[in-house]
């Protein structure tokens, strides 16, 4: 049995009296163990240095080796083991934290490399960050917290994500580290359109598809990932809900000669112009999006499909003084009802000029002002209808109704 095996050759050391001579036997031990790459013998070896057989000073030192030659091991025991190993430790943290805080940078690069995101990002946040028995550095809890972020974000995990980036939020204004800087703003902006607030998350993107390091800085930005990063903003913007502020955005990304080397420049031509997008194209600029830019919303359609019929309202508006619900709602590919219900929404909420009139069933677009001023004049017209009227019932009861 291998757990019989290590006892077998870590019983006879405890009773070496020299330090040193123990020590050295220990060593030698040790490296059988990994050698057999068995689990249980690994486990023996832990449960054996955290005995009173074994000086504190001794099992420092040994479990820290134990932790780097853990690392070595072929990757399925590799993980095994450490998990094993964290799961002993983990009572006496505070006695072995350099070999606990090596288990689990060892196990959490590992568990990346199978991609398993999320276990690798709870492997880090067992590593304690705020000082504990050992001084941190603030470079080092910064990476930290940025890592866990983005390995949480590549199983679209935003809420975990933005727990961890917050935490970086707070250690970002001290940092000299141009490179820890980049990936912060990344990780943030992909949060925040994961969080579906593109039009934050495109101002972020945008700002990194700009990015220039110092000449001094050892930061080199590939040309492709500044396009990746236009190209999320571009998207982010059309996904965003239409208004003045999207209107911006999408001016700016148009007037960007960079844009038009994008695949997706087209689509972005036909939106900054307000065009109105028939689906064909639509489908087509749907198959670059990631999931969470397609998913079903509570009321029903995907997040794509509300910004094209956003998009097409806003579009229509500047086609027509005004135009029936069922009519708006054919040109819409919805219903009625809905078509009206999107319209008193963008214009409740100051993204569309307009009103809506639903005893005609029609939906009026531009200035209220202009509204305003029809309705006033209708009343005034209204109102010397009636005095005429008045006048007329005067002159019939005096008598004169056949006057000239």
């Amino acid at each position: 049995m291998p757990s019989q095996m290590a006892q077998q050759l870590l019983a006879p050391i405890t009773q070496i009296a020299d330090q040193r001579q123990k020590t050295e036997a220990y060593k030698g031990a040790l490296q059988q163990i990994l050698d057999s790459a068995q689990v249980d013998a690994c486990k023996e070896f832990v449960s054996h240095m955290l005995s009173d057989d074994v000086p504190l000073v001794i099992s420092r030192q040994l479990l820290l080796l134990y932790a780097q030659g853990v690392a070595k091991l072929p990757s399925a025991t590799h993980v095994a083991v450490a998990t094993a190993s964290l799961e002993k430790l983990q009572p006496r943290v505070v006695s072995f934290e350099d070999s606990v805080v090596l288990l689990r940078e060892e196990l959490a690069a590992a568990l990346e490399r199978e991609e398993e995101w999320s276990k690798a990002a709870q492997v880090l946040s067992g590593i304690d960050l705020e000082g504990g028995g050992r001084a941190v550095e603030p470079g080092y809890r910064l990476r930290q917290n940025i890592k866990i972020a983005m390995l949480y974000l590549e199983d679209d995990d935003s809420v975990n994500a933005e727990m961890y980036i917050k935490k970086a939020a707070a250690l970002i204004s001290a940092c000299k580290d141009e490179g820890l800087e980049l990936q912060y703003k990344t990780c943030y902006a992909r949060i925040l359109d994961a969080k579906r607030r593109f039009l934050e998350s495109a101002l972020r993107y945008y700002e990194l598809s700009s990015a220039r390091p110092s000449p001094a800085s050892s930061v080199q930005l590939d040309e492709a990932d500044l396009s990746t990063a236009l190209n999320a903003a571009i998207t982010c913007t059309i996904l965003a809900p239409a208004g003045p502020q999207r209107s911006r955005m999408l001016a700016a990304l148009y007037k960007d000669e960079r844009s038009s080397r994008l695949e997706v420049y087209p689509f972005l031509q036909k939106v900054y112009l307000e065009r109105i997008l028939d689906r064909p194209e639509v489908e087509a600029f749907a198959k670059g999006l990631k999931p969470h830019q397609v998913a079903t919303l509570p009321g029903g359609g995907t997040v794509l499909d509300r910004a094209v019929v956003q998009h097409n309202l806003a579009a229509a508006s500047r086609l027509y003084c005004n135009i029936g619900t069922d009519q708006l709602g054919g040109l819409l590919g919805v219903s009625a009802e809905a078509a009206e219900a999107i319209a008193a929404d963008m214009v409740a909420e100051g993204r569309m000029a307009g009103s809506i009139d639903q005893v005609d069933q029609l939906i009026h677009f531009g200035a209220k002002v202009e509204v305003e001023a029809l309705l006033r004049w209708d009343e005034s017209i209204r109102a010397a209808c009636g005095k005429v009227v008045d006048l007329l019932d005067s002159v019939a009861a005096l008598g004169l109704a056949g006057a000239r």
